[in-house]
């Protein structure tokens, strides 16, 4: 690393500690503006769900801060394996307004603004308690999908200094987790499917928590605050005309054809590979729901489908014992029934047909084949 990188470093790491310490000793004017910053969807893995910040104005002190607890350290040691687990950190930052939004601007996502109606003592109170957050061991943790991410800890914030329940859902808490999140995937059809089949039981509850960020804008709308509404109109600060990821192969079309051809080729080693792998994917999924800290992925239904005992039938099948062989594809057949059930009113069953039909076709088939011959006496 180069010194005038590190000068760099330096310098920006001194601008944020003088900032947050000059707002930690800040007395805010009557003029002060509080307002929630929701930043919309991106194209990007990290940004399909948007974001959501606090921003704090005061002219008359030359502030104009943006809080978020969206930041993590990509060079913590085990990155993947932590945020697998469970139990990588995420912390708060803040950064100046022009900062904040010279971001947004390049990644070409809208932001919208919404002033909280609040008194001054709130808004006091509010300062200061994002300013001790940042100062302490407060401004770590965990990350949680649903119960702890950036719009959660805003919210959760906002409580704090409003009192608790002030800021609860109002919109879709008749809607499961797993639905609400189904149109943010609209684009992206294989993240949909990963995440349909890796989301266990606790994605099928009713979404009664604020966890996204257009959530929380739409909630925002409707909360009133001492007998008025708690936010003004939500004024636009960058917009920008969404453009579809152009992407040929990352569509349920392509998904369709792969499985088809697996029928349709009609081939002992296609299929040995595909319920192989099946069951691969079903212990990865049971091993993930015992390993991992994120309540996500426990509970995991979709194990019926990607059934571990496919990896038993993968054996015998290679023992050519026809009578294990046609019991296991039985157990699997019956799992799949079972599983049908399960997802009768779950949002994720169409999705899942292709490899429902797929794996039941296959393991008729495998059935059939290994099925002793009647004799049929005349």
């Amino acid at each position: 690393m180069n010194s005038s990188l590190l000068k760099k470093i330096f310098c920006l790491t001194l601008m944020i500690v003088s900032m947050s310490n000059f707002a930690q000793n800040s007395i805010l004017s009557k003029n002060a503006r509080v307002s929630i910053i929701t930043c919309d969807t991106g194209n990007e893995s990290y940004s399909l769900f948007g974001h959501t910040a606090i921003r704090i104005t005061d002219i008359e002190n030359n502030l104009d801060l943006v809080y978020n607890y969206g930041a993590f350290d990509f060079s913590t040691p085990n990155f993947v394996a932590k945020f697998a687990k469970g139990d990588l950190q995420y912390f708060a930052v803040v950064n100046v307004f022009s900062d904040f939004m010279n971001q947004y601007t390049y990644e070409h996502r809208s932001v919208y603004e919404q002033e909280l109606i609040v008194p001054l003592v709130y808004k006091q109170k509010l300062l200061d308690n994002l300013s001790t957050t940042l100062a302490s061991s407060e401004s770590y943790y965990t990350y949680k999908f649903i119960d702890k991410n950036c719009t959660s800890m805003v919210v959760e914030i906002l409580n704090k200094t409003l009192g608790a329940k002030t800021i609860v859902k109002k919109t879709d808490t008749d809607k499961t987790y797993r639905s609400i999140l189904y149109p943010y995937f609209d684009n992206s059809f294989y993240e949909k499917l990963g995440t349909s089949i890796i989301f266990g039981k606790k994605v099928d509850e009713y979404g009664t928590k604020i966890f996204l960020p257009l959530e929380l804008h739409k909630s925002l709308k409707l909360i009133s605050f001492e007998n008025h509404p708690l936010c003004k109109e939500s004024k636009t600060l960058l917009e920008f005309k969404k453009a579809a990821p152009n992407c040929w192969w990352d569509t349920i079309y392509t998904f369709v054809i792969f499985l088809g051809l697996i029928l349709i080729l009609n081939k002992k080693s296609i299929d040995l590979f595909y319920i192989l792998t099946m069951g691969l994917l079903g212990i990865f999924f049971g091993f993930m729901g015992f390993y991992s800290f994120h309540e996500e992925l426990a509970y995991n239904y979709n194990m019926m489908l990607f059934n571990p005992a496919l990896l038993v039938l993968f054996y015998f099948i290679l023992r050519k014992n026809r009578k294990w062989i046609i019991n296991l594809c039985v157990f699997n057949v019956i799992s799949m029934g079972v599983y049908l059930i399960l997802m009768f009113n779950k949002a994720h069953l169409l999705i899942m047909l292709p490899l429902i039909i797929t794996s039941l076709a296959v393991l008729i088939k495998i059935a059939v084949k290994n099925s002793k011959r009647i004799p049929i006496v005349f």
